[in-house]
């Protein structure tokens, strides 16, 4: 069977990282091999310019050059990393891609959904993934779940509740106009019960 690539997606707080090793121990018993990694980030260019773009900072980033930076990234990571692993028989596994995009620059900052399209049209030539597992949850839940890690926020994270409910409904709504790559996972249910929900999508996949 081709090589597959999978993304995850969600607002912050989803679970997504708790499931990420679920996945790949799933896909790896069922003799796939994986290849795992994020955005933005993945090359060592890539994880620069995450620096750059979760680094909280006193003066804000212009919303544009925060689009160009993430498809500066993503670029990067398609050439360098993504498409030489699939082109090798290994399944990728990415914590986030292009969705995020549309979903955070677009929902939540109020970026043209055209200009973004018209960006990943350019940049990606038109890769994306096979499939796009959505964790979705209240983003009150989420940000519950984001402060009790006792940990520093970033960028992203230390933004207000309107901004993720914006980002959320974006999702949701690509969800929807996609529903044969983009499945919705219930993320508020227990880790048992999502991985349930997890192993029906992807034995259709494998």
């Amino acid at each position: 069977m081709t090589a597959k690539f999978i993304s995850i997606e969600g607002i912050e707080g989803a679970g997504k990282s708790t499931q990420l090793a679920f996945i790949q121990k799933f896909l790896s018993d069922n003799d796939k091999v994986i290849t795992v990694t994020r955005e933005p980030g993945g090359t060592d260019l890539g994880e620069q310019i995450r620096s750059l773009l979760l680094t909280p900072t006193a003066i804000p980033m212009a919303v544009d050059t925060e689009l160009l930076l993430m498809f500066a990234a993503r670029a990067e990571h398609v050439h360098q990393l993504i498409k030489p692993a699939l082109e090798q028989g290994n399944w990728v596994l990415s914590d986030r891609f292009t969705d995020a995009t549309f979903a955070y620059q677009g929902g939540g900052r109020g970026i043209d959904q055209t200009r973004i399209r018209d960006i990943a049209n350019w940049t990606l030539n038109g890769l994306q993934p096979d499939l796009t597992l959505l964790f979705d949850l209240p983003v009150e839940i989420g940000q519950q779940r984001v402060l009790s890690r006792n940990q520093g926020v970033d960028r992203f994270e230390q933004e207000r509740v309107e901004f993720f409910e914006k980002i959320r409904a974006c999702y949701l709504q690509r969800a929807k106009d996609d529903p044969e790559r983009i499945k919705v996972i219930d993320a508020s249910q227990s880790i048992v019960q999502i991985q349930v929900q997890l192993t029906t999508i992807l034995q259709c996949i494998i």
